[in-house]
């Protein structure tokens, strides 16, 4: 793994651990959203013996009876697991490496189940009957939120959110503007040459240019931009739009930052030879795509 692929954890410290039962975790999440617990952590929650690798656990799983009933989701969760930077951790021990929280409650059922089947050893038994207690102290829907309580992480969404609505504030307006020619004739000849139809200089534009027109630019303008316009800007029972979105962009960011893309988006046009695809694989490179959603932005509680 290269160091850039290595991940900082967000929230989360050795001094607040998540609560099962006797036993205390670290617990973090990470800069994409993932709450993970590490390795040791996961085998500490089953009451693995400390003198025990660092592996017992997946060597465990991964043999005898046990093997054969690992699910591929399970699998899936181990073997993306991911290596991050420990906040406040420093010298060799800054960096380890973090299973997704839920794989925990997974590999509960697993020992449950299996327990149940009558194929356990002795000591996987001991394990198994450790799982009930940690499937009845957390259900696996509860998981997330006691994580994201403890860690702190709560806080961090809702701050987020905050600086998503400064930012919407500034770059939007309540009330539409009277309209002004933004998007010029040169933008719309760049689109028709692109898709190799021919340009009369007509202002009536075929239905599917506004949806190339919401992905070339508005979705790229910001977080929930195309959201929030749609919002102000709703369709009418006749099916068109009373205004145009731009009449709703603040004449201090958001046109400017429009009148920026469409010039940048009109030379990305002439430098792809006005090749479609080669075109869009470039604005996606240079002017990638925001999240639209708020449940893909920034996590629902």
């Amino acid at each position: 793994m290269t160091a850039e692929s290595v991940l900082k954890a967000i929230a989360g410290a050795k001094n607040t651990p998540l609560q099962i039962g006797e036993v205390s975790l670290e617990c973090y999440v990470l800069e994409d959203g993932t709450r993970v617990f590490s390795g040791s952590g996961l085998q500490k929650a089953l009451k693995f013996p400390t003198s025990a690798g660092g592996s017992a656990l997946m060597n465990m799983l991964n043999t005898g009876d046990l093997k054969n009933h690992l699910t591929t989701e399970i699998l899936a969760k181990i073997e993306s697991r991911k290596e991050f930077e420990r906040p406040g951790a420093g010298g060799s021990v800054s960096k380890t490496y973090g299973y997704d929280a839920t794989v925990l409650v997974d590999i509960c059922n697993l020992l449950i189940e299996c327990n149940y089947l009558g194929i356990l050893t002795p000591k996987q038994q001991e394990y198994a009957r450790q799982s009930q207690i940690i499937i009845s102290s957390v259900a696996k829907v509860g998981i997330i939120g006691l994580i994201d309580e403890v860690t702190g992480y709560n806080q961090h969404k809702n701050r987020a959110k905050d600086e998503l609505q400064k930012f919407l504030s500034s770059f939007l307006r309540e009330e539409s503007a009277k309209w002004v020619k933004t998007f010029d004739d040169s933008f719309f000849e760049a689109i028709y040459k692109m898709r190799g139809w021919s340009w009369d200089y007509t202002t009536k534009h075929p239905g599917v240019v506004g949806k190339w027109i919401n992905d070339i630019v508005y979705e790229r303008l910001g977080p929930m931009v195309l959201t929030e316009l749609r919002e102000l800007n709703p369709v009418l029972e006749k099916g068109h739009r009373a205004k145009k979105h731009h009449q709703f962009l603040s004449e201090a960011v958001g046109v400017p930052r429009l009148k920026s893309h469409l010039e940048a988006a009109k030379a990305l046009a002439i430098v792809s030879d006005y090749d479609w695809d080669k075109f869009m694989r470039m604005m996606d490179k240079a002017y990638p795509k925001h999240h639209q959603q708020l449940s893909l932005l920034i996590e629902e509680e």
